[in-house]
């Protein structure tokens, strides 16, 4: 099994970063061809802000277009140049068109414990992937540092190099 389109949810968490770098190492494993979503989730809480502070909803998308940008520039930095797209809706529901709009091989989400409260509230966005993706979904929960992908990275290569013909 080869992954050849990854994609990558984003949302600039400590739990999306340990993600990201797992999803990174996976595509350059596999030479996938990566494409980064973050999606800005369309709450009631941020149509209210809208309603009390103008302007609310397109100072979020700010925030939302510098954490998408800092996902791409950390995935170049680990040798990959991905796509990258900023979407507003329900996380799950764009993640899974997305997904297959692309014709993705594999989704990467990050895992954040919820209380039961903004499970209810928020929804369950990987009961809901599972059942729309056509492809493996990836639900990373381990802690991965900088180290750990540079050492990936650097066995990667050097497979890599190995698997080369010599002269």
């Amino acid at each position: 099994m080869a992954y050849q389109r990854v994609l990558l949810a984003y949302d600039g968490t400590a739990q999306g970063r340990s993600a990201l770098r797992e999803g990174a190492i996976l595509a350059r494993r596999f030479r996938a061809k990566v494409f980064l979503l973050s999606v800005v989730a369309e709450t009631p809480g941020l149509r209210i802000a809208e309603g009390q502070l103008p302007g609310a909803v397109s100072q979020h998308l700010e925030s939302f277009r510098k954490v998408l940008e800092t996902g791409v520039e950390n995935l170049r930095r680990l040798g990959l140049e991905p796509d990258s797209k900023l979407m507003v809706g329900e996380p799950s529901v764009e993640i899974g068109a997305y997904a297959r709009q692309i014709k993705a091989d594999l989704v990467v989400v990050s895992h954040r414990k919820q209380s039961l409260v903004e499970r209810w509230w928020v929804g369950a966005t990987g009961g809901y992937l599972v059942d729309r993706i056509d492809c493996s979904l990836l639900i990373s929960r381990l802690h991965i540092d900088d180290a750990t992908v540079e050492r990936e990275l650097r066995r990667i290569e050097a497979e890599e190099a190995a698997a080369k013909p010599g002269p």
